[in-house]
């Protein structure tokens, strides 16, 4: 099994079941060295909790499941996609 693939399974045994419990999901961007960047999806994107469930929850559960694949959680941050429509239609509403 790959260190993404283990991170993978991780994220869905012991981080996903709090996030989706309140709406979210987390979504691997990449690995690079032991670092683990991640984008926060659903209710959990653009929450202002995010950091805090990343270092309290996410990077907690990881490092001490897998602490030689993953040092450090690092939050990418994204738009949701109905969040980004919704500023479409307003610049295009007031022609900006």
């Amino acid at each position: 099994m790959s260190d993404l693939e283990r991170v993978e399974a991780a994220l869905e045994e012991k981080v996903r079941p709090a996030l989706r419990a309140h709406g979210g999901d987390i979504a691997i961007d990449r690995l690079e060295g032991k670092t683990l960047y991640v984008k926060m999806l659903g209710q959990c994107a653009g929450c202002p909790s995010a950091d805090l469930t990343n270092e309290t929850v996410v990077e907690a559960e990881l490092t001490a499941a897998l602490p030689e694949v993953v040092e450090k959680v690092a939050v990418v941050q994204t738009v949701s996609d109905e969040l980004w429509e919704q500023a479409k239609k307003l610049l295009r509403e007031h022609h900006l």
